[in-house]
């Protein structure tokens, strides 16, 4: 089996690309460029161009089994910024890539949608599957959009699709520039010695994973016949004032935190019900979030004089 992973040189998709390397998967990755923080892993056949490029895609797909889409050219918290281009960059795009993918023969698409913006304001938590989708910002209105689009074509054009909705994942090799993932903003201000800010008064609840165990179920998903969509996340509830006393204990750091108004975008609780994934894949997580924490700031300290 050959996998592509569309954003493969991401976040999660280079722990997904060794989840599956592991696994003895072939894999092929397509992205803008190189990984930023460690070189080309060996035997991965990297490709490099642009989602909108419907050729270079189409390229990037041929002979493969598998499509794995992480690409998102937004963040949640800037989306509602320009619509228009979130529609256009990753609505549009996805709807050709599907169309790609009929033409090429390729039945077969794990798509990450997002856990924390397609439900909204929840009705009560954990938050279940089905749960009525109800997104609040651009962000997560697209990635409905698109899981809808996934069930068009699987009922119309034979596209056998598997739709992933992560909570906040965190861990090694996450960007840290302050526009998505708390704890590496988090994190990285503490090594900086700069203060942590905050929208609201740090009540807001989230549900954390770990990047290699949200990687561990993707690959579980990518290599099953599974159709469907699950949640993915710890299913358990922590504050983001409980995030920074963590990060506070691993940094060993006392750090100044400026709270600031908050914003509409933001839902007050967010945790998801992981039964479902856990009992179809037989998935468990296997980092805590006080490990975790503490591997992340241990590989910011080894990088920050190389990034």
């Amino acid at each position: 089996m050959t996998v592509l992973i569309l954003g493969g040189c991401g976040f999660i998709g280079s722990h997904l690309v060794d989840a599956l390397v592991h696994r003895g998967v072939r894999v092929r990755v397509f992205d803008r460029q190189a990984e930023r923080y460690r070189t080309p892993v060996r035997g991965v056949d990297y490709r490099f161009g642009n989602f909108s490029d419907r050729m270079a895609l189409a390229e990037a797909m041929a002979g493969v089994e598998v499509v794995v889409h992480l690409v998102s050219t937004t963040f949640p918290g800037t989306a509602n910024l320009d619509p228009s281009t979130d529609v256009q960059d990753n609505l549009v795009g996805t709807i050709s890539l599907l169309d790609s993918m009929v033409s090429l023969g390729i039945r077969r698409i794990v798509f990450l949608s997002s856990g924390g913006t397609v439900y909204g304001v929840p009705d009560h938590v954990p938050i279940p599957e089905t749960h009525a989708l109800r997104p609040i910002n651009s962000y997560g209105i697209v990635k409905v959009a698109i899981e809808n689009y996934l069930e068009m074509y699987r009922k119309t054009r034979g596209i056998s699709p598997l739709v992933l909705r992560p909570s906040n994942p965190y861990g090694p090799r996450q960007g840290h520039i302050g526009v998505q993932g708390v704890v590496s903003t988090f994190l990285r201000r503490a090594l900086d010695n700069e203060p942590i800010e905050v929208w609201g008064d740090g009540s807001v609840v989230r549900d954390f994973i770990h990047v290699r165990d949200l990687a561990d179920l993707c690959a579980l998903a990518v290599l099953s016949t599974v159709e469907g969509v699950f949640n993915a996340g710890s299913g358990e509830g922590v504050s983001v004032n409980e995030i920074i006393q963590n990060v506070k204990e691993v940094s060993g750091r006392d750090i100044q935190t400026i709270y600031k108004p908050g914003r509409p975008i933001d839902v007050p609780r967010s945790v998801l019900d992981n039964s479902l994934a856990r009992r179809v894949f037989d998935w468990s997580l296997q980092i805590p979030l006080k490990q975790g924490l503490a591997e992340s700031w241990q590989w910011l300290k080894d990088t920050s004089g190389r990034v």
